[in-house]
């Protein structure tokens, strides 16, 4: 009921708090009442429409900040909620405005406009639409990558969007190679700045070479098996190089690349036979028991958990299966193209991914979970547990952790049996 009403723009001062009231409950699908009255759905669904049409219209405002402040709520309503049929009506208006932005736009803001390109091809799925969006938005991207006098983190950005949505869009092979070609053209440089006379591993452009790595990694597990087998005699030999990198991320993301690398050399020659295997499996064996005094504890802990699967995937061809809950379902990680596929999308949605996992069409394909499950009210209440049993439960949790600890800590525990 009542009239409607004008979208007025927001001011500079403004913008930022609007935003913050706007998407407060956008970040997470469970922030809405679990115990209280029931919402009518359908009025709460138009609000949420409303708001977003108004954040659309504030991507074209002349105001940078504005600009960003819309493009950050529209993420984040995009990373937790299913809008296909709202976005599939304003596809091209929402392209134009994230192609503006990549354009015209400052580092701050053509990061956050990447990001909602990325959230825009996961809403879609893979089809013509998507496809629509990237042949838009692939030329845009791939400049701003290779563009020296772009800012890092756009760059870096960037490369990630570009990985994405070409995994999630394109059916054409020769675009889907030529974009692992020009993210290969930026994280190979870090093979050449590692045989650098100076010893000088880690510069400002690191974090732009991490990015383009793990993008060209997501693409390579959608390559076919001629072309795997191409890529992995090309770069085999020389990813090790990146493990003596100074900067953390580098050697965990050449790690993890590697161990996937000979997943898929094994999946294609059961009897892959690499020659360097004695040096490699000691590289690896001496990150994952690193103690180095002037690394940071939690880098040590981070490196260490890291490569040891690592090793273990390359030397024993074992990988430790994880398990991801979301709802009443469970999914099973039992590879390397599962985690790093699983861990880009993470990255993206966020906490949107547990519903995106349940929702999005196009995620369960990708991880081979069939149709979303069909559950009613009824049931849904059922297996809800109230605020009281979680408090209670946490706390019983707690305290038997704290006991645990508690006796293994403990300095007047008789020790004189150990001498």
């Amino acid at each position: 009921g009542g009239q409607p009403r004008n979208v007025q723009p927001f001011s500079d001062e403004d913008a930022s708090i609007e935003t913050m009231s706007h998407c407060s409950g956008f970040s997470d699908p469970a922030s809405f009442t679990e115990d209280g009255p029931e919402v009518d759905e359908e009025a709460t669904q138009e609000d949420l429409e409303y708001k977003l049409k108004g954040f659309i219209d504030l991507t074209l405002d002349k105001s940078a900040k504005t600009r960003q402040a819309a493009l950050e709520s529209l993420k984040s309503a995009f990373s937790s909620k299913i809008l296909y049929e709202f976005i599939m009506e304003r596809r091209m208006t929402l392209t134009d405005s994230i192609e503006r932005c990549i354009k015209k736009g400052k580092s701050d803001e053509q990061c956050a406009a990447a990001g909602l390109a990325c959230l825009l091809c996961v809403q879609m799925g893979s089809g013509i639409e998507s496809e629509e969006i990237f042949k838009t938005l692939g030329p845009v991207l791939k400049k701003i990558v290779c563009d020296g006098t772009a800012s890092v983190q756009a760059r870096q950005a960037c490369a990630t969007c570009l990985g994405i949505c070409c995994f999630i869009a394109t059916d054409d092979i020769t675009e889907l190679y030529s974009t692992m070609e020009c993210l290969e053209n930026i994280f190979t440089k870090a093979y050449q700045r590692d045989r650098d006379t100076n010893g000088v591993s880690s510069t400002h452009n690191t974090v732009l070479h991490v990015s383009a790595l793990l993008a060209w990694t997501l693409l390579l597990t959608i390559c076919p098996m001629n072309e795997v087998k191409k890529k992995i005699e090309m770069h085999l030999h020389k990813l090790p190089s990146l493990l003596s990198c100074d900067d953390l991320n580098m050697r965990i993301a050449a790690g993890e690349t590697l161990a996937l690398l000979f997943e898929l050399a094994r999946e294609t020659d059961a009897d892959f036979f690499y020659e360097d295997m004695d040096l490699l499996t000691e590289k690896l064996r001496a990150l994952a028991t690193d103690g180095n005094k002037h690394r940071a504890k939690v880098d040590k802990r981070k490196q260490r958990s890291v490569f040891r699967d690592v090793l273990r995937a390359v030397e024993e061809r074992d990988f430790p299966t994880e398990m991801v809950k979301f709802g009443p379902e469970r999914m099973y990680i039992d590879c390397w193209v599962k985690k790093q596929t699983y861990e880009t999308f993470k990255e993206i949605l966020g906490s949107g991914m547990q519903y995106h996992l349940q929702s999005n069409d196009f995620l369960r394909n990708v991880f081979e979970l069939g149709p979303p499950v069909m559950l009613d009210a009824a049931t849904l209440k059922t297996m809800k547990i109230s605020r009281f049993e979680r408090h209670l439960y946490n706390s019983a949790a707690f305290k038997a952790r704290t006991k645990a600890r508690s006796k293994c800590r403990d300095k007047r525990a008789d020790v004189g049996e150990f001498f």
